[in-house]
């Protein structure tokens, strides 16, 4: 948990002593972010017959993807959303829900599969590490649109490239030395850069909030909760690994130790509680997303349908 936290701040909001360990790292960041873009520069794109667009982002974990792709599948008809569903206890293709109906629980989707797959009536979700055995797999069951979640690092896919940013980047180096996927400058490979508070607004609402919550989370960074909780009557912290599940038993004894009156989560959080007979409080997240984004996806759909 130590390392955990150490890097998640050097990556995100780094201290003055973090800088020593940036500098050493460097030379690992720069062979590592010159790797990947020989990758991009060098891998051959293959063209699927449908329309592909991909959310995506360079920075590692906690962009608004998830709540991205939600707002977006849910304006089209026949689309199959793609992940490769981290943190999940299965291997191999999943098919996680077909047209809103669930087909198998969280432990086998992941985490944010399953949040968008009981947030999404009209859509289908499949996780797999293969994604172009996913993709024939979504045109097999009739897909007309494809959203390739957390798909930006995918280059041998043609799609469409929509790229998240956060308002402020306060370290732009890649891995180990900072959380890029790649080097800051090829975000000009996207095709739309949507940017944090310009682009889109994030708005956090609470569900069920109590006057003694303590906030049980398993996120990326779980720092960027704080603006949010600033009048929100949480009375302690407990931040779990990234995608980790939880139990109900230790659930219940941090609610007893912190005399708390409910745990407050979020809702990639709350998908792993499900059957829990805890009080439970739920930061619910939506994203106002900007219509020129929604014109450039629009646009590029029915191009590629005019194609075909």
């Amino acid at each position: 948990m130590f390392l955990a936290h150490f890097f998640e701040t050097l990556f995100f909001a780094p201290r003055w002593y973090h800088y020593l360990f940036i500098v050493l790292l460097s030379p690992f960041a720069i062979v590592y972010g010159i790797v990947m873009s020989m990758r991009r520069m060098f891998t051959k794109k293959k063209k699927f017959d449908i329309p592909i667009v991909s959310v995506g982002n360079l920075v590692a974990g906690g962009s608004g993807k998830t709540p991205f792709v939600i707002a977006l599948a849910s304006r089209y008809k026949h689309t199959a959303i793609i992940s490769r569903g981290y943190g999940r206890q299965s291997k191999g293709l999943v098919e996680i829900s077909k047209e809103g109906r669930i087909l198998t629980d969280v432990h086998q989707s992941g985490d944010e599969p399953m949040l968008m797959a009981q947030s999404l009536s009209d859509c289908s979700v499949i996780v797999s590490e293969d994604r172009h055995k996913a993709i024939r797999f979504a045109i097999n069951q009739g897909a007309k649109l494809i959203i390739l979640d957390d798909g930006f690092n995918r280059v041998e896919i043609e799609k469409l490239e929509i790229l998240l940013e956060p308002s402020s980047i306060q370290n732009i180096l890649p891995f180990p030395a900072g959380p890029m996927r790649e080097f800051y400058f090829n975000r000009k490979y996207a095709d739309v850069i949507a940017k944090e508070q310009k682009d889109f607004i994030r708005h956090v609402s609470i569900q069920n909030p109590t006057s003694k919550m303590v906030l049980v989370t398993a996120i990326s960074n779980p720092q960027r909760l704080e603006p949010y909780l600033l009048k929100a009557g949480v009375v302690a912290k407990i931040y779990f690994q990234d995608h980790a599940y939880f139990d109900e038993s230790v659930l219940e004894k941090i609610l007893k130790q912190y005399g708390a009156t409910s745990l407050l989560c979020t809702s990639k959080d709350k998908v792993k509680m499900k059957g829990f007979k805890l009080p439970i409080s739920e930061m619910k997240l939506k994203l106002e997303i900007k219509n020129h984004i929604f014109e450039s996806v629009d646009s590029y759909v029915k191009k590629s349908v005019k194609k075909d």
